[in-house]
């Protein structure tokens, strides 16, 4: 099955996340203090919590320093509660946005949100405004130039939904959330390493935004995504440079 063009977008997230390397710990943290303390501090009984440590060990976290917050999180030591809010909104050409949160003062991380959102171009949505339009699964994006032929071999065997080229040559591999790791594992096993494997909200269709319009998107998400308290900025917008 054919896609859209996801690279340039795919690189240009990458390049974020590369200049705020120093943001990164913080995330990875509320993150793993979370899923430890939705699902236990056994990362071999909790998914979720082995995404996340997995996540911290590409990001270089100390195994003291994840431990630590591992037991924050499940009463073995004191620390802060973090609760998890999703925002949803319109962005530039009527674009859908979902932004979801840890925080530990929601009055203060909604007030952030919604000022991003309306003073740059933006508005914030209600409860379910654009969530129907994301599917919530697994996703592996393989750069271009990798075999698209054993990519799929590997990927449906292991229990992978689907299988798209992208147009520039990329290759998605979509998952239910609960077979994620397993094809993840299954693809790594082949040799076959991606160049973004998480648990996302994927955008069902998209909206091409370039000039202006572009520029005024790129710059509302950049502003989402250093808001302290945001985790993770979706969207349907495939920008232009």
């Amino acid at each position: 099955m054919a896609g859209h063009s996801k690279w340039a977008n795919i690189q240009h997230r990458k390049g974020r996340q590369d200049e705020k390397r120093q943001r990164i710990w913080t995330r990875v943290v509320r993150e793993i203090m979370v899923a430890a303390r939705t699902g236990g501090g056994d990362p071999t009984a909790n998914p979720r919590l082995r995404l996340a440590i997995e996540k911290a060990k590409a990001a270089n976290m100390p195994a003291d320093t994840v431990k630590r917050n591992i037991d924050k999180a499940t009463g073995n030591l004191e620390g802060v509660t973090y609760e998890e809010i999703r925002y949803e909104g319109y962005g530039i050409g009527g674009a859908a946005i979902i932004v979801d949160t840890m925080t530990d003062n929601r009055v203060r991380t909604v007030a952030e949100v919604r000022h991003a959102f309306s003073k740059h171009g933006g508005n914030m949505g209600t409860e379910g405004s654009v969530a129907f339009q994301f599917k919530h699964c697994g996703q592996l994006i393989f750069a271009p130039g990798t075999s698209e032929d054993k990519v799929m071999e590997v990927a449906l065997e292991a229990g992978a939904e689907d299988v798209i080229a992208d147009v520039d040559g990329a290759i998605e591999v979509l998952t239910s959330t609960t077979d994620f790791e397993a094809v993840k594992t299954a693809l790594e096993a082949a040799g076959l390493m991606a160049d973004m494997a998480e648990v996302t909200m994927r955008a069902e269709n998209s909206i091409d935004l370039s000039g202006d319009d572009a520029a005024k998107m790129q710059k509302l998400l950049d502003i989402l995504e250093d808001l302290d308290d945001v985790q993770n900025v979706f969207h349907n917008a495939t920008i232009s440079e």
